[in-house]
């Protein structure tokens, strides 16, 4: 018997339980031939000792299997509790760097209210509000922090399509869109009243989003809209006119995505192309379109500024530029392809990866990623300083087309003013540095918050 794992006195104590066993087991021949092989008679081993070892060896057979267990429970255990922690710790504890944080599963909150697809979602600037729109021709409102129902706002009359958050400094506003042809803003510190009904579009309005105030108007009160009838609108939301119609797009305007400063517009249509125009001009014409997708063109993205160092490196540019503050962008299509362009329409990079279509991108605040959901239930992180490598994939995002995403709006420190501008320099949620202030006083702090929302009528939250 090999016994160098125990010591002389477990080994002893084993086979003595081991004749208690047996005998006990009425294996009595064997027992005693156990015995005598290790000169344990009965004088020195008598039958009343041997009582006390009966029921050894099956309590310590049964104890060990049930201590494995214990132990797997305990480490499963854990490890939730460590990612708990890590979910909810103050932020003394989350300065991980903000810059290279990515979503992971689970959410952090699972939103159920709705009763049909949820098309899009929007963050409030400032407080812990989520907007969520949905077929079922609601909206409804959410304290993402809490993960708890505020309130469901009616007022359409066919299924909301777009929201966000924006509008005049210090007095924001949410827009909603339909496929009733109306956009419809609401007062978030007035219940959520509506405020004004903007009628013009003759077919559903897919997109809305409101223009950072910068060169094309300055004071925030500017909205754009995309449209099934082939053309963007802008509007003043504070007298409810249309002051600009965008025409160029052939089909379907699908999705619309404001620069930083306001100047540029880049849009995304049915007939296959993004357009990028620049609204500080009278009558804006498209600037650069892109071409290449071979199929619908269903989302866009404009790159921030903390991105170009990595997408000059991409595009094979020696110096990242610094000049406007649309220099790339990333367009995502049915053809299940994103796509990365620079400033003047070349495609610079084919992201391959979606098994289905691309529904929603967003670009980390820090610059060194893109994310992206599709119809393919899953949400991706690609890395734009490995050549937009997926370096992530959160497979069970949803349980069903995953049809929207959005990050949370960084926190503004306060920015000395700008040209009168406000104190804290930030128009509905949209810091108001432009290319490269990476470093200046006053910094933008990423908040690592996503939500993205499905087809399975859930909203999640995937934060820090």
């Amino acid at each position: 018997m090999n016994t160098n794992i125990l010591t002389t006195r477990q080994a002893e104590e084993l086979h003595k339980a081991i004749i208690a066993y047996l005998t006990a087991s009425n294996l009595s021949n064997t027992a005693s031939a156990l015995r005598t092989e290790l000169n344990l008679g009965e004088d020195v081993f008598d039958p009343a000792t041997a009582k006390k070892y009966e029921g050894l060896l099956e309590k310590k057979w049964t104890s060990v299997v049930r201590l494995q267990k214990k132990i797997m429970d305990l480490e499963s255990r854990n490890s939730t509790l460590q990612s708990e922690l890590e979910n909810t710790t103050p932020t003394s504890r989350q300065n991980k760097d903000p810059v290279a944080w990515l979503p992971k599963s689970p959410a952090r909150h699972t939103l159920q209210s709705h009763r049909n697809p949820i098309t899009c979602v929007a963050f409030h600037p400032v407080f812990s509000s989520l907007a969520s729109g949905s077929e079922d021709q609601t909206i409804k409102i959410w304290d993402w922090e809490l993960g708890e129902l505020e309130r469901t706002i009616k007022g359409h009359t066919k299924a909301v399509l777009d929201v966000d958050f924006g509008g005049p400094r210090g007095n924001t506003l949410l827009a909603s869109c339909s496929s009733d042809l109306t956009i419809k803003l609401w007062d978030p510190s007035d219940d959520y009243k509506n405020i004004r009904t903007l009628p013009g579009h003759d077919h559903s309005v897919s997109a809305v989003r409101f223009i950072p105030s910068g060169v094309a108007g300055g004071a925030g009160n500017l909205l754009v809209s995309a449209s099934r009838d082939k053309t963007l609108r802008i509007w003043d939301v504070s007298t409810g006119y249309c002051v600009k119609t965008l025409r160029g797009h052939a089909e379907w305007v699908r999705d619309v995505c404001p620069s930083i400063d306001g100047r540029f517009i880049l849009s995304t249509s049915d007939d296959y192309t993004g357009r990028l125009w620049d609204v500080s001009i009278p009558n804006p014409e498209p600037k650069t379109t892109l071409i290449g997708h071979e199929h619908v063109v269903l989302c866009c993205a404009i790159a921030p500024a903390a991105s170009y160092p990595h997408l000059a490196a991409m595009a094979g540019v020696k110096k990242p530029p610094a000049t406007s503050a649309v220099e790339f962008m990333a367009t995502g299509s049915r053809d299940k392809t994103i796509r990365l362009w620079d400033a003047r329409g070349t495609c610079i990079k084919i992201l391959v990866g979606h098994d289905n279509w691309v529904r929603g991108l967003v670009f980390h605040p820090g610059g060194k990623y893109l994310l992206s959901v599709a119809d393919d239930y899953t949400l991706r992180c690609w890395d734009l300083t490995q050549e937009g490598r997926c370096v992530k994939t959160i497979g069970d995002a949803h349980g069903h087309f995953v049809q929207c995403i959005r990050w949370a709006p960084s926190i503004v420190k306060d920015i000395p003013a700008v040209n009168g501008d406000g104190a804290n320099g930030e128009s509905n949620g949209t810091p108001r540095k432009a290319a490269g202030a990476a470093g200046a006083g006053g910094e933008a702090q990423i908040r690592c918050v996503i939500a993205t929302g499905s087809v399975d009528l859930n909203v999640r939250i995937f934060a820090n």
